[in-house]
């Protein structure tokens, strides 16, 4: 007994040990990326990056104050792109998983296995530019944001169906269509209501897609004013980067082009885009845990 004891505790400290050194492997760099952010060029090109800056300096986050009309503007796009795209995905997704998560819905296996096909194929990047640009003409509007590649998952489809169908008891199905309530009634008062985990699991998911979605931006969209968030930081980025590759060689380089925070800059960027996503995914933690676990139980 005595000898049980010993080695669960051991076990124990084994599991707390690793799980210190993994939570550490996420923190630290996010903190070498903030300490960065504030740390003078000058430095980080003499010591390198470092927890504990030498010189501590703000003109990283000055020049993109100085930008700041453009930032917010872009803001305002990527919160608009994340919160509708967000919420029209979650409507679809969850109105194709919860029929095929239905052991009485005909064709279902059919319908699951295309689900699963696009996960594995699709008609690449020439094809599908064409079809967004040209049949269905998305260049330069927001829908280019919303719709490629983002509106719905296949992985997040079958997440959600194995939800549905591990959590949902039939019976409680059976009852209300006993009462008369029609399958759209009991989608929207008994099955929504009951699947409150996956649906924030699934929210965040998408969140954070459109939140951090770049490439989109970077193919459909060449009008400035429609830029997101990431694709204005990304056009910030590769200016400064050319204005400091080639102010040396210019004759009419001034010496501010040539002093540009490039190193601590990036981090400034980085610092800029993470921070509003950061601080909304505490309040999806509670429900992230229970709704990944169940949704990955296989069906």
């Amino acid at each position: 007994m005595v000898n049980r004891n010993i080695e669960s505790r051991a076990w124990q400290w084994a599991g707390h040990s690793i799980l210190l050194v993994y939570a550490a492997a996420c923190v630290l760099p996010f903190l070498l990326l903030l300490t960065s952010s504030v740390t003078d060029e000058s430095t980080i090109i003499k010591n390198g990056y470092s927890f504990f800056p030498e010189k501590f300096s703000l003109e990283a986050y000055r020049y993109l104050w100085n930008e700041s009309t453009d930032i917010l503007r872009a803001y305002g796009i990527t919160v608009f792109v994340t919160v509708v795209g967000t919420t029209l995905s979650l409507a679809i997704t969850s109105m194709l998983a919860y029929p095929i998560s239905r052991r009485d819905l005909p064709y279902r296996n059919p319908l699951a296995f295309y689900v699963f096909f696009t996960m594995l194929f699709n008609g690449g990047l020439v094809p599908t530019y064409f079809v967004f640009t040209q049949v269905f003409d998305m260049k330069n509007s927001l829908a280019a944001l919303l719709i490629p590649a983002l509106l719905m998952n296949g992985f997040n489809v079958l997440l959600m169906r194995t939800f549905f169908m591990t959590t949902i008891p039939p019976a409680v199905l059976e009852s209300a269509k006993m009462d008369g309530a029609g399958e759209i009634r009991i989608f929207y008062s008994i099955v929504l209501p009951l699947s409150t985990p996956i649906m924030a699991t699934i929210g965040l998911f998408q969140a954070i897609a459109y939140w951090n979605d770049w490439f989109n931006g970077l193919i459909y969209i060449t009008d400035p004013k429609l830029f997101s968030l990431q694709n204005i930081l990304n056009r910030i980025m590769s200016d400064i980067q050319f204005l400091s590759t080639n102010a040396a060689m210019s004759a009419r380089a001034s010496e501010s082009m040539m002093t540009l925070p490039s190193a601590s800059f990036r981090m400034a960027i980085v610092v800029v885009g993470v921070i509003p996503i950061l601080l909304a995914y505490p309040f999806f933690q509670k429900y992230f845990v229970k709704g990944i676990t169940i949704g990955a139980v296989k069906g």
